[in-house]
């Protein structure tokens, strides 16, 4: 693992040889991988009111996605579940946390994590660990997704950073084993992944509420990246068919050669 600083005073966080996190310390709201940008618009779109939200991020790395919350939400109580715990303190070192923040890491898997949270203690969880650029099985299956029902509050949302080749029929399983769960699941996806002319990454949000399309579809137009909301009518209707996970999940495909980080 590793954290490469750049001439811009930002600072990339490493792991199995893939880009996990991009952290300015001095700006927590620049955000510069896409999937994270999603992760802040969808938030934007439905939780526009900056009070607190108890939030529970399984997978850490920089936390940058923590960081925005507290600027965004400020008091928000947030866990990060991240087991690497040489990461953790190379972060805190290297990059470390706002002043006033109520973040707290617990360095334990996210499945063990879960399992201890209080029923309906989270307002968000966010799902974002890989394992050497994999989804992990354990983070895809049916006892994972009841785990996350249990968790949420009423009103809660999942998030869940995928990651699938074209054609997204890994994300098609995945939103198929959270719709037993959830009565809503959408997709907030770059439109060349959706198109399926690469491997990427898709943001997949589940909730029991119905999802706010109109506002959803604002924030795919307003991306930097162009990108596209898929409400919950267009992915069930194209999970028609579609076979769900058992108990524990498959991990998500390989992803190609990263190659040489473009920040975007």
């Amino acid at each position: 693992m590793s954290i490469v600083w750049d001439e811009r005073g930002g600072a990339t966080v490493e792991r199995d040889g893939h880009p996990q996190s991009y952290v300015d310390p001095d700006d927590p709201l620049l955000l510069v991988f896409e999937y994270v940008q999603q992760f802040a618009l969808v938030l934007e779109a439905l939780r526009p009111d900056p009070a607190p939200l108890a939030v529970t991020h399984v997978g850490g790395a920089g936390m940058t996605l923590a960081r925005w919350v507290h600027r965004m939400h400020p008091g928000s109580p947030q866990i990060v579940l991240e087991p690497d715990v040489a990461l953790t303190e190379l972060v805190r070192r290297e990059l470390p946390l706002p002043r006033g923040h109520r973040i707290r890491v617990r360095p334990v898997p996210g499945q063990e994590g879960i399992g201890a949270l209080r029923d309906g203690s989270a307002d968000v969880v966010v799902v974002d660990a890989f394992d050497d650029g994999r989804v992990p099985p354990g983070l895809a299956g049916q006892a994972w997704v009841r785990e996350l029902d249990r968790v949420l509050a009423t009103d809660g949302l999942v998030l869940v950073n995928a990651a699938d080749e074209p054609g997204l029929r890994w994300v098609a399983r995945l939103c198929a084993t959270l719709s037993g769960r959830f009565s809503h699941v959408g997709q907030l996806v770059l439109r060349e992944v959706a198109k399926g002319r690469r491997y990427g990454n898709v943001v997949v949000v589940a909730s029991r509420r119905p999802l706010d399309d109109v506002s959803l579809s604002r924030a795919a137009a307003r991306a930097a990246f162009p990108s596209e909301w898929r409400g919950s009518a267009q992915v069930a209707r194209a999970l028609a068919g579609v076979r769900p996970f058992g108990e524990i999940g498959e991990p998500s495909p390989a992803p190609p050669d990263a190659g040489k980080l473009r920040l975007r």
